[in-house]
């Protein structure tokens, strides 16, 4: 039970036993819980010194009503044991910064890269405590910015589309006429089709399908704006998927960023803010390639385990339990 996360729901099924008696079992006899050394401060903070590496993950997860914990990992644990160096109640720099200095200078100081969101606190947690380390601020957060943008100008058009329905429809109402809809050549109304080019928008033109491809030659005919912000988000992605050197990456994301100045582009404006903040941080990206996966497939582990407890009502029972399989 301390090596996979097996509820003690699931070994009911198997072994045809009360799985809430199994369970209390578990955690008043059979395991070492009672005897934990981080049982007393678990529902704040638990550290494992000795999981720490050269290349870390910073990110934030929620364990239960919302509440977000600061949890740091060793990408060279590859989601297994010795993976989990720290869990810390909340975001607060300061508060996260106490714990994490528990670990050995000596220690921090060999720590080469750490990976992590745009969050100020995350990059203040990591001077303060990992001084000799590369920031690398995690592509997938960069080009999410840009997806949002691109989204909101969907969405907005897609307000407009619904309201000029709305009024059709209650101007043929007030003159005793029938209400018809326009549709294109694919069967969508106006509407239809910004709400069935969500998902298109997220993707590459060379993995459009057939309908796809009818569908946003008619979306771009209709929406130039819209053509122009896909391709400026789709550049960005090629940025980070093709470009090998930091030098080169310098160049074609400043010509970028001037793209997206010139666009006028409202929605783009915070893109523009960000980057312009944390370009030292996202370049250093092109160094390693590193991202922040390997944190986020940890949080959906976190997750996954949390549902096998049907969620966490003993939050240092189970972190003691998260401990054992990736500590």
């Amino acid at each position: 039970m301390d090596n996979y996360p097996i509820s003690s729901n699931s070994l009911e099924k198997f072994f045809y036993v009360n799985g809430n008696h199994l369970g209390q079992q578990y955690k008043e006899s059979l395991s070492d819980y009672k005897t934990w050394d981080q049982k007393g401060h678990a529902s704040e903070w638990i550290l494992f010194p000795e999981n720490i590496g050269p290349y870390l993950s910073l990110d934030e997860t929620s364990l239960s009503n919302g509440e977000l914990y600061t949890v740091l990992t060793n990408k060279q644990g590859k989601g297994q044991k010795g993976t989990l160096i720290a869990m810390i109640e909340g975001t607060q720099a300061d508060e996260v910064i106490a714990v994490l200095n528990r670990i050995p200078e000596k220690s921090r100081l060999l720590v080469k890269e750490v990976t992590l969101d745009m969050a100020g606190s995350m990059n203040k947690i990591v001077k303060r405590c990992f001084r000799e380390a590369s920031l690398v601020i995690d592509r997938f957060h960069v080009q999410k910015l840009a997806y949002d943008a691109l989204q909101e100008i969907r969405i907005a058009h897609r307000w407009d589309a619904i309201n000029e329905e709305t009024n059709a429809m209650e101007n043929a109402r007030l003159n005793n006429e029938k209400y018809v809809t326009t549709t294109f050549a694919n069967g969508d109304t106006k509407k239809q089709l910004l709400a069935r080019s969500r998902y298109l928008l997220f993707k590459s033109a060379e993995k459009w399908t057939p309908k796809q491809k009818q569908r946003v030659q008619i979306l771009f005919g209709q929406y130039p704006d819209l053509k122009k912000a896909y391709w400026l988000t789709h550049s960005l992605r090629m940025i980070f998927a093709h470009t090998t050197t930091k030098g080169v990456a310098y160049t074609k994301l400043a010509r970028w960023y001037n793209d997206i100045t010139e666009s006028g582009f409202d929605s783009f404006n915070s893109i523009s803010a960000t980057i312009y903040a944390h370009y030292p941080n996202i370049l250093n990206f092109f160094d390693n390639r590193s991202t922040n996966a390997s944190a986020e497939s940890f949080n959906a582990k976190i997750k996954a385990f949390r549902a096998t407890q049907r969620g966490v009502t003993d939050i240092p029972f189970f972190l003691f339990r998260l401990s054992k399989i990736y500590a």
